[in-house]
């Protein structure tokens, strides 16, 4: 018979905080964390915004390509203008 464990080695990071640092781990840490797992958050937290920026950006960039699409917007934004009321006469 063969028996193994295997073990997941976390990889350990040792950093030094400035002045808002601490403040900004301190603030994270008010939910009852350690050190190390107000980090852990902290790092999920900013990749997740970070993906979801990027997801944003390259919609952005792909509907800015889209020259139906903005022939569509163009129309629109044409037929909303005669439809607003006039503004006051100079």
């Amino acid at each position: 018979m063969f028996c193994a464990t295997l073990q997941y080695m976390s990889r350990s990071l040792h950093v030094r905080l400035d002045d808002s640092s601490v403040a900004a781990l301190s603030v994270i840490r008010n939910d009852g964390l350690s050190d190390s797992e107000a980090v852990r958050t902290a790092l999920r937290e900013s990749a997740a915004r970070r993906r979801a920026r990027a997801s944003i950006v390259a919609e952005v960039r792909r509907l800015a390509a889209d020259e139906q699409d903005r022939e569509e917007m163009r129309i629109i934004r044409e037929q909303m203008a005669e439809l607003a009321p006039a503004g006051p006469a100079d």
